[in-house]
């Protein structure tokens, strides 16, 4: 089988060298370059032709947003960002990176060496299945007429999704206007990035975004981000709904996960609830996906033609999950469909 071959982007030589030299411990895996900045990158992938780069984003002579923004129009490469605590990575992820890791930073040798050889290359593995050109798609035009009749504060929206998660999840939410049911989202990103993350879309989107803390209600208009690191479950007290979020193990590989959310919403919400399955790898949210359906919620899975890694929608839509699969620039109509037949 042939070897996943990667170009490394770092100005760091110690980091470059410890990122060649365990990437290249994976058998999937080889690193056949390396470079220091992207004037010496343009230069190694014209010669060298990777299948995946890793970047950094902050670089001398020019920083890796921007040279991802003139690299992707004319030679679309699978890229995953490694980046520092920074609203960069979703400039990057706009500009058509496939994914981002957060940069280990005050870790020991050991750490770091355990998260390139875990973290990092399952996202090199991942983003070298993605065909990057076919990514930036234009967008189909879309227009509400009305509004909601009632604003049903007993209805409730899951969501989740991992890897093309963050431009899937504004592709919907960016479509809801105020009237919409309250929103929990569970979106596969470390902690910190989350709070960027549902600051970002706050002030892009209609609705009230937010990442979610333990306690926060679940209100019509409002959208809750699970944090980065806790696992996120949907609660009804005195007749409403708010969220728990607790330190907790990873389920289905993951922290926060699809699975945990979703099975809450199934418990306490059944029928009242709209579960929504994105773009990512894996099989998170399938099983928790199925539990809402069973429970009498209506599923919708993002389709294949519109998925950045079409896994997640796949193992929900196999299992027999999925009521609804739809295109990305449709599920927020479907969404508001859904709750017009039941109010």
């Amino acid at each position: 089988m042939r070897k996943i071959k990667v170009l490394v982007v770092e100005d760091s030589i110690l980091f470059q060298r410890l990122l060649a030299d365990n990437l290249n411990k994976d058998p999937m895996i080889e690193v056949i370059a390396v470079a220091s900045n992207p004037y010496e990158a343009r230069d190694e992938i014209i010669k060298e032709k990777p299948d995946v780069m890793t970047l950094d984003l902050e670089m001398p002579r020019m920083g890796g947003l921007e040279f991802l923004q003139k690299l992707m129009p004319q030679v679309p490469i699978p890229t995953v960002v490694i980046s520092s605590l920074s609203d960069k990575v979703f400039d990057a992820i706009q500009a058509g990176a496939v994914d981002f890791v957060a940069k280990p930073s005050g870790k020991s040798r050991v750490q770091v060496e355990s998260f390139i050889c875990n973290e990092l290359a399952t996202k090199v593995k991942i983003a070298s299945t993605v065909k990057v050109d076919g990514l930036k798609k234009p967008k189909m035009e879309y227009h509400r007429v009305g509004l909601l009749k009632n604003r049903n504060a007993d209805k409730v929206i899951a969501i989740g999704a991992s890897t093309g998660g963050t431009e899937a999840i504004f592709d919907v939410i960016s479509k809801f206007e105020a009237d919409i049911p309250g929103v929990v989202v569970v979106q596969h990103m470390p902690p910190g990035f989350t709070n960027m993350y549902a600051n970002r879309l706050n002030q892009q989107c209609k609705v009230v975004v937010k990442e979610a803390e333990d306690g926060d209600r679940v209100l019509p208009g409002q959208v809750l981000i699970a944090p980065g690191d806790k696992q996120m479950r949907l609660k009804k007290v005195a007749g409403h709904y708010e969220v728990s979020c607790q330190y907790g193990e990873r389920v289905s590989g993951h922290c926060p996960s699809v699975d945990v959310l979703f099975s809450s919403v199934a418990e306490q919400a059944g029928k009242d609830a709209v579960g929504v399955i994105l773009t990512g790898m894996g099989r998170d949210g399938a099983a928790g996906l199925l539990q809402m359906r069973q429970a009498g919620a209506k599923t919708i899975g993002q389709n294949q033609e519109s998925c950045v890694v079409y896994g997640m929608p796949k193992e929900a839509f196999l299992n027999g999950a999925v009521v609804y699969q739809e295109h990305i620039d449709h599920i927020a109509d479907r969404v508001y469909r859904i709750l017009e037949d039941e109010i």
